[in-house]
């Protein structure tokens, strides 16, 4: 199979399901930054990196095609019934993680920098990428319906990155770094 199709030369893409829509609709959009996000997490596990968080990573990263196929399915679509979700349960497994990083580092009581390790440091490009993900698809749910889970799950996950960026970095001997106003 090529890789190419030539479809795409007019500027739009196809949608699981058959329809058509420009390359920069707010659909696209949505899935795309979930793509970069995916990316980015990529690049973290490139790096010296507690095992949990590596496992859970690497569990994230493929849940996250799996948001990427959701979003690219619109609601209505004959197919709908056969591309995989997120469920309230990835929401769920999200939180429980949360949970179990925070249980080992110390409480909050300032805004912190990213920074760290080189993976903590690109968790916390994650989160932000995952925070403009989230902006895309509630831009996307004003205008289409969508899995209501999936920006419950987005917005988890960014929760997520941030508790696992200080997590790698406290396994990593780095402490956070409080933000001096």
């Amino acid at each position: 199979m090529k890789i190419y199709t030539k479809t795409g030369d007019d500027g739009t893409t196809g949608l699981f399901g058959g329809r058509r829509v420009a390359k920069y609709s707010l659909r696209i959009d949505a899935y795309g930054t979930v793509d970069e996000l995916n990316a980015v997490i990529g690049i973290a596990l490139t790096y010296d990196i507690h095992s949990l968080i590596r496992e859970h990573l690497t569990i994230l990263s493929s849940l996250l095609f799996t948001v990427g196929s959701d979003l690219a399915t619109p609601q209505d679509a004959s197919v709908k019934s056969s591309v995989p979700s997120v469920t309230e349960d990835h929401v769920a497994q999200l939180e429980k993680w949360i949970d179990l990083y925070e249980e080992n580092l110390p409480a909050l009581k300032n805004f912190i920098l990213p920074g760290g390790s080189q993976a903590g440091a690109h968790l916390h490009l994650a989160r932000t990428v995952c925070r403009r993900a989230e902006r895309n698809i509630v831009a996307l749910k004003q205008e289409e319906d969508i899995n209501p889970t999936v920006l419950r799950f987005i917005n988890r996950l960014s929760d997520y990155l941030f508790v696992a960026a200080r997590y790698a970095n406290a396994k990593l001997g780095f402490d956070d770094i409080e933000w001096k106003a």
